[in-house]
């Protein structure tokens, strides 16, 4: 059974924020997948396949945020209210930490003098001589602390529209489902 696409309108988000939250769902659960492989089976199979993939997804979620939150204030209009503030409070805190913890995983690589082609592009040239030991150290601190952080609020993004169902508001549910 295949699910009509909801067109976009007042009572539902937009067809291509929709579709950026679902890439980017399908994305974090792949990067923190892999960071808590990374940080529980280290050098196991699993984490041999995955790990290697986690600065390219990550990048590539960048990205995704940066257009979604272009989508966002281009469309703001056609976007439905939130349920409440502390419903758009986890939203900006979901939000910050998508665009803070990559940008800190990019900020520790520069530091570090080694280059990075996520998927084959050059993004960052290595060099020569100390490294910058005050982004190493950023990322050090923040990047994987940080993702702990964001995998509780995005379970509590997802526990959230659970409870709304239970409650009889699945119309929560349908605004994004598209």
């Amino acid at each position: 059974m295949t699910l009509p696409l909801i067109p976009d309108g007042p009572r539902h988000y937009p067809r291509a924020a929709r579709w950026l939250h679902w890439l980017m769902a399908i994305g974090l659960i792949w990067i923190l997948t892999s960071a808590s492989v990374h940080a529980l089976l280290p050098k196991s199979g699993l984490d041999e396949f995955m790990w290697p993939t986690h600065k390219h997804v990550g990048t590539v979620l960048l990205v995704l945020v940066v257009i979604r939150l272009g989508l966002a204030v281009a469309q703001r209009a056609a976007r439905p209210r939130s349920t409440s503030r502390l419903a758009s409070l986890g939203h900006v805190a979901l939000y910050a930490l998508m665009l803070a913890i990559p940008t800190l995983g990019l900020l520790r690589q520069i530091g570090s003098g080694r280059a990075f082609s996520p998927l084959g592009l050059p993004l960052i040239p290595g060099f020569d001589g100390p490294k910058i030991d005050g982004l190493v150290n950023l990322g050090n601190d923040l990047h994987g602390e940080l993702g702990w952080v964001l995998l509780a609020l995005a379970l509590g993004h997802v526990l959230m529209v659970i409870v709304h169902v239970v409650k009889g508001e699945a119309h929560i549910w349908h605004r994004m489902r598209g």
